[in-house]
C-alpha cells in the first residue's frame, strides 16, 4: 500500500486545494519530455507580469525555466536559458528579446524575476539581486486566454508538444506571478526572501498545482547546498 501511494505521489499527483510549499523545492531529476507541474490560476488576462522562482542545476545545454501558453501563443510569457552560454530569452506573445552577460554559475542557488509590461512593450530580468538592461519585445496588447503555465518543459502548443532537450533538470522553489510589475525594492525584498508581498497570480505559499510523470516534492534542507533560508511552516499531501 505504501508503494502504491509512492507511485500515486511520483506519477500522477493532482492538488485540488492550494498547498503551503513554503521550505519545498521540485525536483526534476531526470531528462524527459513528458514531466512536469502545471500551475493553475483562473486569471486570464494579464496586462503586466512579474514571475519569480529560484532554480539549482549543473545542466548546461538549453532549458525552459518558466512557460506560460495561451491558445493564441505557446510563448505568451517565456523565459528560456540558451546553449551553454549565460544568455536568457524573455518571450511574450510570440516575440522575444535576448538578455545577454547573464551570470548563472552551475550547481548553485539562483534568484530570478522577469518582467514585462504591455503599455511600453519593456521587459527586464533580475538575476540574484541584479538588474539586466530594460529590452523591448512587444507593446500593445496585453496577454489574454486560458493559460497553461508549465515548470519544467518548454510548451511548443497550448500544453504540450514537449522536448526532452528543453526540459530541466535540478531543483525549482519560491515560484512567484503577479499581474503587475514589482517594483525594484520589491524585487530586492523577494532576492532576499524578506517579508515580501506573494504573488497574486502565483503564490508559493498558497499553490494550486498538479504534477505529472517523474517530479518529487522535498524539504529543502534535505537538499544541503540550498542557501535559501528554511521556514518552519509544515506541509502535507492532502
Amino acid at each position: 500500500m505504501e508503494k502504491l501511494l509512492l507511485l500515486m505521489v511520483l506519477f500522477a499527483t493532482c492538488y485540488a486545494a492550494p498547498q503551503d510549499l513554503s521550505g519545498k523545492a521540485f525536483v526534476f531529476p531526470k531528462q524527459t519530455s513528458t514531466a512536469h507541474v502545471k500551475l493553475l490560476t483562473n486569471k486570464s488576462k494579464f496586462n503586466s507580469v512579474t514571475a519569480c522562482l529560484r532554480f539549482f542545476t549543473d545542466l548546461s545545454r538549453q532549458y525552459s525555466l518558466f512557460s506560460l501558453a495561451t491558445p493564441s501563443h505557446s510563448n505568451d510569457f517565456l523565459i528560456f536559458k540558451i546553449n551553454s552560454k549565460d544568455e536568457i530569452d524573455a518571450s511574450v506573445r510570440g516575440k522575444n528579446a535576448r538578455f545577454l552577460a547573464v551570470s548563472l554559475e552551475r550547481n548553485a542557488w539562483h534568484s530570478m524575476c522577469a518582467t514585462w509590461t504591455s503599455d511600453t512593450g519593456v521587459a527586464q530580468l533580475w538575476v540574484d539581486g541584479k538588474p539586466t538592461v530594460k529590452r523591448f519585445i512587444h507593446s500593445g496588447r496585453p496577454i489574454t486566454g486560458r493559460p497553461i503555465t508549465i515548470l519544467g518543459q518548454e510548451q511548443d502548443s497550448h500544453g504540450g508538444k514537449f522536448d526532452a532537450q528543453q526540459s530541466f533538470i535540478g531543483m525549482i522553489s519560491e515560484v512567484h506571478m503577479w499581474d503587475y510589475v514589482l517594483s525594484p525594492s520589491e524585487i530586492q525584498l523577494y532576492m532576499s526572501s524578506d517579508h515580501f508581498i506573494p504573488g497574486n497570480v502565483f503564490n508559493w505559499r498558497e499553490l494550486e498545482f498538479e504534477i505529472k510523470g517523474l517530479v518529487l516534492v522535498e524539504d529543502e534542507h534535505r537538499l544541503e547546498i540550498s542557501p535559501i533560508p528554511i521556514r518552519s511552516d509544515t506541509w502535507r499531501l492532502y
